[in-house]
């Protein structure tokens, strides 16, 4: 991975969730009870013992008011004629969740009507339960094979493969190949 590492990027995610918690004025309990986590799972991520699953940090951002967007990390900063309008492979941002599946932002922070993302899946990975959001997906399978859930139907994609769905449709995906899949993604509005 070009950009962060798994540590730094491990080290930020719950330095950010706990900060955001406490500029709101919530404990551990009152935000284990707005995501439907437990507080000692949310210690852990707060505490850089543990890595989110998707839908867990799709609901603590939700609680706390922000976008996932606002956890991703980078330890660049980028060129000033660059900001806002281009992402350098170097500069990307990160998210790395359980299981080893890492998100990196490809589009400029503000994003304002869309999101891009490059998402790394190694063999096995899977978002373990369905979660649904305001907005519509859509995606482009780079390498690997790629299984997606939309409802209660299911799709096993192969690379060069693409997708579109809502958002608000429940929805999981994940790698069931012996091989790391990657898939570009791209989310409007930018809610995830």
């Amino acid at each position: 991975m070009d950009a962060l590492n798994d540590e730094s990027a491990q080290l930020f995610l719950g330095t950010r969730i706990r900060g955001l918690r406490k500029a709101r004025g919530l404990t551990l309990t009152d935000l284990a009870q707005m995501s439907e986590l437990t507080a000692g799972y949310l210690s852990q991520l707060e505490r850089n013992l543990a890595y989110p699953s998707i839908p867990a940090l799709f609901n603590i951002a939700r609680s706390l008011g922000v976008t996932i967007q606002w956890f991703f990390a980078s330890e660049t900063v980028p060129a000033a004629e660059d900001e806002g309008y281009v992402v350098r492979r170097g500069n990307r941002q990160s998210i790395r969740y359980e299981d080893g599946i890492v998100d990196q932002l490809l589009t400029p922070l503000p994003n304002h009507q869309l999101e891009m993302l490059h998402s790394c899946f190694p063999p096995g990975t899977y978002s373990q339960e369905s979660y649904s959001h305001e907005g519509e997906e859509a995606g482009y399978v780079l390498s690997g094979q790629f299984e997606l859930w939309v409802g209660e139907r299911r799709f096993l994609l192969d690379e060069g493969d693409s997708f579109s769905f809502a958002s608000n449709e429940p929805h999981r995906y994940g790698n069931p190949g012996k091989v790391e899949t990657v898939v570009i993604w791209v989310i409007t509005p930018p809610t995830f």
